[in-house]
């Protein structure tokens, strides 16, 4: 089982709010995950970012791979993989 840490999307339409979350990768964006890890504003100025940093740690060391945007987020929160 390969495990992506990613976005969720939730919120209204035109209103994007992300969940950042540990999914299995053949799972659909929206749909099941493993765990929570954190939340991710766009909208807001300057973009809010909420995050658990050690459950990230956690499932980086377990060998979950961050996806391209989360990985961006990563390096805004300062998280060393």
């Amino acid at each position: 089982m390969s495990v992506k840490i990613r976005l969720t999307r939730v919120g209204k339409k035109k209103q994007p709010h992300y969940r950042i979350v540990v999914a299995d990768s053949r799972s659909p964006r929206d749909g099941k995950f493993i765990e929570n890890i954190g939340t991710y504003d766009p909208k807001t100025n300057p973009s809010s970012i909420n995050l658990d940093k050690e459950k990230a740690i956690e499932w980086l060391k377990k060998g979950a791979e961050p996806s391209d945007t989360v990985e961006k987020i990563f390096n805004i929160v300062n998280l060393k993989q």
